[in-house]
């Protein structure tokens, strides 16, 4: 499959009478990373339910190449999107290879085995994930940062065109992360991720949409996107930014809160 285009019109959707996200827009084009960051309740987990179809927006439209995905088969959109969710209910009893390999489901027929094919894809998503020594054991005996590398493996399996993820680093040490998001950029993919590391969101990212209290409040390139001003008025931190000498990406470097009494601080 070809990386998808990705485009989010106009979409509101509430909860009651509480509102999570209105008159979004953004667009996400074939083979980017585009990144939704903002504070805890801004909206991102929500817009991503839309994304991949579990909520249906009260006004607006979410469109695959063109297409309103409410009107996509399931199984065709199944074939064309792979999501990896916050705080997924995950208690298979399978083995890793085995919970992996559900990533194939949508692209068989009703009893279809494994193909030679697919057995070559569930091994490359192990390793994509570092997981392949992980493939005979119980899924519901690993780590949180285990089973979360394995569900993105499940996602890659599923050769998306559009891979949509909620946090896929949480739960993960360091090296991981970066394996991860590095992994993300070489897909031949769309991936739309929200990510609450500023940082990580600027080295991996091409784009950014910031969101606050569930409207997009800034996007572009994280180079324009993540300015003092912007993390001051969005989050209420001060923080300096540059550019890394050897990323080129912006670093941003959080600053201590000013003292309110007693002695300042050095």
């Amino acid at each position: 499959m070809s990386p998808a285009d990705l485009a989010v019109d106009g979409v509101t959707l509430t909860a009651g009478a509480h509102r999570l996200v209105e008159d979004v827009c953004l667009t996400a084009r074939p083979g980017e990373v585009v990144g939704l960051v903002g504070p805890n309740g801004s909206g991102k987990s929500s817009l991503l339910r839309a994304v991949y179809r579990v909520l249906r927006p009260d006004t607006g439209r979410v469109l695959l190449d063109g297409t309103d995905t409410r009107t996509l088969p399931a199984r065709r959109l199944a074939r064309t999107v792979a999501a990896v969710v916050q705080d997924q209910v995950a208690e298979f009893d399978l083995t890793v290879r085995e919970v992996v390999a559900m990533g194939r489901t949508p692209h068989k027929r009703l009893l279809d085995g494994d193909t030679a094919e697919d057995a070559a894809l569930i091994g490359a998503a192990l390793a994509a994930v570092d997981a392949r020594g992980l493939a005979g054991r119980p899924f519901d005996r690993l780590s949180g940062g285990e089973r979360q590398r394995v569900l993105i493996a499940r996602a890659l399996a599923q050769q998306p065109s559009l891979l949509v993820l909620d946090e896929p680093t949480n739960h993960l040490d360091v090296r991981h992360q970066l394996d991860v998001l590095a992994t993300l950029r070489r897909l031949p993919a769309t991936v739309l991720v929200a990510l609450h590391d500023l940082n990580l969101a600027a080295y991996y990212c091409d784009r950014l949409y910031v969101l606050r209290a569930g409207r997009v409040t800034a996007t572009g390139p994280p180079a324009e996107v993540l300015t003092p001003h912007l993390l001051a008025d969005v989050y209420g931190v001060t923080a300096e930014v540059t550019i890394h000498p050897r990323t080129g990406a912006p670093h941003i470097t959080y600053l201590p809160p000013a003292p309110t009494g007693g002695h300042p601080v050095p």
